[in-house]
């Protein structure tokens, strides 16, 4: 018996997030060199995921 059409596509459903994570953030901003340790983690500035 093979599976459904739509119960193959959810598997597949990858889409890019345009919403980062706080953790995610801070390690974006940290590469960036615009976030340091001790710095507060509320208030963080906006950030696009990178490509």
């Amino acid at each position: 018996m093979s599976m459904h059409a739509s119960l193959k596509a959810a598997n597949k459903i990858r889409v890019k997030r345009n919403v980062l994570k706080r953790f995610e953030r801070i390690d974006l901003l940290k590469k960036r060199g615009e976030y340091k340790d001790g710095d507060r983690a509320l208030g963080l500035r906006k950030t696009k995921p990178e490509e």
